[in-house]
């Protein structure tokens, strides 16, 4: 047990003060009315507002994030293509079609529908059928389909986020949190850039019946980019969005809201705040030594550690709290240490709000140390262990 103890020792370095600039808290004299909020800048990662971010609560729609997440990586893998067609189930027409009073794209009964118009169809109108069609045309049923969108959730490292259907309507398996919507959107952004497209979208027809898009922020003209709407009776108004302006990229989910009408407002209201009351800073340079780590039966005692990228964040424009920055690592690093090796993280805190994890790496070599060198290093990792 004392030894598990040890190994996740860890230590606190490289405290900035003033000489690194000061800055408020992100939430500092602002706030929505939401119950779950998390909003990044996407770039850098930037933790720019957030509260309850990790609660899990209903998916609803906000589940189609996910559902294309694993039509776009089913394509991806060459397992279907934009051109693939697949028919419209009895299931799918009576539970997301015309039939269900819920969004959907009124595909016909018996119809079949090429899978670019399906996805077109989810990023454009939310469509339940078009969620559900492709679910069993991928998997061979909805329910299979959602087992991939778990496991899916989980590769991405999203622990909590879980699927019992393509489409998010109402089932006590369908939950998500603020912060892994977050990095889901991300994800998409990053992985499948071409695919964006969809979400800009301004309508969509089909079966002779033409829908505009359902994402109230686009119309607003603020920059929005994408993706979707939630409702739900226990949760609430919700929503996960996309913004691209005056050199910002934003990433927002929002839950708990009363109406769609304060979905709108208060998702206006962040955005501008965050577009006009940040600024971006240079921590670090590319390649510049951020702290030292201990090195255990080498030739050298420690080895310098740098970020892979220079570490920028976004920071209040008045400022007032205290920027702390903190690496953590496992004591000791062991010999020999080869350059480029990723040892630990580098934290970056505004006040109590953490903004920003790096991963840092080794920028040194250090071979195995003599005999007596590795004796003394010994006896101190022995002094630690029993202390």
């Amino acid at each position: 047990m004392h030894r598990r103890l040890f190994a996740c020792l860890v230590l606190f370095l490289c405290f900035f003060t003033a000489a690194h600039g000061q800055s408020a808290a992100p939430q500092a004299g602002f706030d929505v009315k939401a119950k779950q909020v998390y909003l990044i800048e996407a770039e850098t990662g930037t933790v720019l507002f957030a509260r309850a971010e990790d609660d899990a609560v209903p998916a609803a729609s906000l589940a189609k994030l996910m559902t294309v997440a694993t039509v776009l990586k089913a394509i991806a893998g060459g397992e279907t293509t934009l051109e693939t067609q697949y028919p419209v189930t009895e299931h799918a027409w009576r539970t997301g079609g015309a039939p269900s009073r819920t969004s959907t794209m009124f595909a016909a009964l018996k119809s079949s529908v090429r899978v670019e118009d399906l996805i077109r169809g989810i990023t454009v109108q939310f469509a339940n059928d078009a969620c559900i069609i492709l679910a069993e045309g991928i998997a061979g049923s909805e329910t299979a389909f959602a087992e991939r969108m778990t496991a899916e959730a989980r590769a991405l490292g999203l622990q909590k986020s879980t699927f019992a259907n393509a489409t998010g309507l109402p089932n006590p398996a369908n939950k998500v949190t603020m912060r892994e919507m977050v990095t889901l959107a991300r994800h998409l952004q990053t992985t499948y850039p071409g695919s964006m497209r969809y979400y800009l979208e301004p309508e969509f027809e089909w079966n002779k019946i033409k829908q505009r898009n359902r994402n109230p922020l686009l119309a607003l003209n603020i920059g929005v980019t994408g993706f979707v709407t939630g409702f739900s009776e226990e949760g609430g108004y919700s929503i996960v969005a996309a913004v691209n302006r005056d050199g910002k990229d934003l990433l927002l989910a929002m839950g708990g809201m009363e109406s769609e009408k304060a979905r709108i407002e208060e998702s206006r209201r962040i955005i501008e705040w965050a577009l006009s009351s940040f600024e971006r800073r240079t921590l670090f340079k590319e390649g510049e030594t951020i702290a030292d780590a201990s090195v255990y039966g080498g030739d050298r005692s420690v080895v310098p550690l740098v970020a892979g990228e220079q570490v920028d964040v976004f920071l209040p424009k008045d400022n007032s709290q205290r920027l702390v920055a903190r690496v953590v690592y496992t004591w000791p690093v062991r010999a020999p240490v080869e350059p480029g090796k990723t040892v630990g993280t580098l934290k970056i805190w505004n006040d109590k709000q953490l903004l920003r994890e790096v991963p840092v790496k080794t920028a040194g070599t250090v071979n195995v140390g003599t005999l007596r060198a590795r004796a003394l290093d010994a006896l101190i990792e022995l002094f630690f262990f029993w202390i």
